[in-house]
């Protein structure tokens, strides 16, 4: 048999249980489509081509298949006449394929790339005409049941609304999932009838088929049922998800990476955690992060595609494609929001956000400040409530901060502006020219005491009373 690999990924139903204008594969399952989950899977058989059947929401499949597989082929099925159908259509658009065609559904996506690979090697090491991936299960109900005879041989597959009392009580069920020879699979597709309840061409009864023309059909036993799980509705996607959430934590955690509370740790499997990381209670860590070692990461802490360096502290924050360099701090309650750049041991403090900004080594933003398309010094200082006015109306512009400057508190620098190194901004000041290298800026109107104002305009209040009380004047009796 040839060593030659092909795939095909079934991906044309709506998925109408799951009560949206969103084809099923297309759904997201921590940090990947149902349909990406399959295609990483798959990739790991080294196919020479993989071919995705589309036809519902054909436009959004093949949308999502430009982004994240382009090296894919999507051939069109018109009418959802069944698998064997689906099948069919993608083998006639592409009638070259030879060797070992891989056919997997496009809504399992807890299939780990080993099993799909093992399914491959023992297909061509047996000879195989077709090697199905089976589990056994608890609750069969819905599934295909695999019917064997006295020596274990596989016999055919029955779908469960066909299935006498007899099949119906097996366990060993259809996961959907198989290898074929493409030349034998070619054969015995055209042989196939809707002779069923459904009244659709099944694959499943390729198998038979293969068998009764004297083909040796094989299965391979998967240890852990749940990698064939697929779903129809939302809440069975829930399941799914929570599922995955186990496994990656618990591949993260023999990795190294200590989670105080797994079940409330969400990690995309796309993520990267090194070993020696600390992951406090509800974190979601989303799409291309990744935590260096000895960083520590929450509570309360969302993190999207969000680069952090060692040892590094992120508390009760959000960040999205922000870089938080080594030793740096975050939080409690800090925004860093796209483009953001913390330098090593850069903290950026409670209530403080950030757009489009560099905060270079030690510089500081400890609260409550506003730092968009900003660049910040080394060892910089801005003090509480400053903010850049980075916005005309029309353009954003651009404030610079030199290293060793010094911005008080509740000021406000008007972009496009520069305050030098080691500069001075005075607290309250509203910045609107450059302040050069070692200068101080001041921007605020000059003091002015009224004497005894609140005594004119406002006798007899509680101000008035404790006034003339830390003046030693006596009160006025009924005052």
């Amino acid at each position: 048999m040839s060593s030659e690999r092909s795939a095909i990924i079934l991906a044309a139903g709506l998925g109408t249980r799951m009560k949206s204008s969103q084809p099923k594969v297309l759904h997201e399952l921590l940090g990947r489509s149902l349909l990406g989950h399959v295609l990483r899977a798959v990739k790991s058989t080294g196919p020479g081509r993989q071919i995705v059947v589309v036809g519902a929401a054909a436009d959004q499949v093949r949308a999502h298949l430009d982004e994240v597989a382009p090296e894919t082929e999507a051939v069109f099925q018109d009418k959802q006449l069944g698998t064997g159908h689906a099948v069919q259509v993608a083998m006639e658009a592409v009638p070259d394929l030879a060797g070992t065609v891989i056919v997997a559904a496009g809504d399992t996506p807890l299939l780990r790339p080993e099993t799909l690979a093992e399914l491959a090697e023992v297909h061509e090491k047996s000879g195989n005409a077709a090697t199905v991936l089976t589990a056994v299960v608890a609750d069969p109900t819905g599934l295909g049941r695999i019917v064997r005879d006295a020596e274990g041989s596989v016999l055919r597959i029955v779908e469960h609304r066909d299935a006498d009392a007899g099949e119906r009580a097996i366990r060993e069920v259809n996961s959907a999932i198989y290898a074929f020879d493409a030349g034998l699979l070619r054969e015995q597709l055209g042989k196939l009838n809707s002779a069923n309840d459904q009244g659709e061409l099944y694959l499943t009864d390729v198998l038979e088929l293969a068998r009764e023309a004297g083909h040796a059909i094989g299965a391979v036993v998967v240890e852990d049922p749940t990698e064939v799980l697929g779903c129809n509705d939302r809440a069975q996607l829930a399941g799914l998800r929570r599922i995955l959430q186990t496994r990656i934590n618990s591949e993260l955690m023999r990795s190294g990476v200590t989670m105080e509370d797994p079940e409330t740790t969400w990690i995309d499997a796309t993520v990267k955690v090194a070993p020696d990381v600390l992951i406090h209670p509800g974190v979601q860590l989303k799409g291309a992060t990744a935590v260096d070692s000895g960083a520590e990461i929450g509570p309360d802490t969302t993190l999207t595609d969000t680069i952090v360096g060692a040892r590094a502290e992120v508390v009760r924050s959000h960040a999205d494609q922000a870089t938080i360099g080594e030793g740096a701090h975050v939080g409690p309650f800090a925004h860093l929001r796209p483009a953001s750049k913390l330098a090593e041991k850069a903290k950026v403090g409670a209530f403080v956000e950030t757009k489009n900004a560099e905060i270079g080594p030690g510089a500081k933003a400890n609260h409550l400040a506003y730092l968009g398309d900003a660049t910040v010094g080394a060892d910089a200082n801005i003090g509480c409530g400053v903010i850049t006015a980075n916005y005309d109306g029309v353009h954003k512009h651009r404030t610079e901060i030199g290293e060793g400057a010094f911005i008080g508190c509740d000021s406000v620098l008007v972009a496009p502006v520069s305050i030098g190194d080691g500069a001075y901004v005075a607290a309250g000041s509203t910045i609107v020219k450059d302040v050069e290298p070692g200068d101080l800026g001041v921007a605020r109107a000059r003091q002015a005491s009224l004497e005894d104002w609140v005594a004119k305009k406002r006798p007899g209040t509680v101000s008035d009373r404790a006034a003339k009380r830390a003046k030693g004047e006596t009160e006025v009796s009924g005052a």
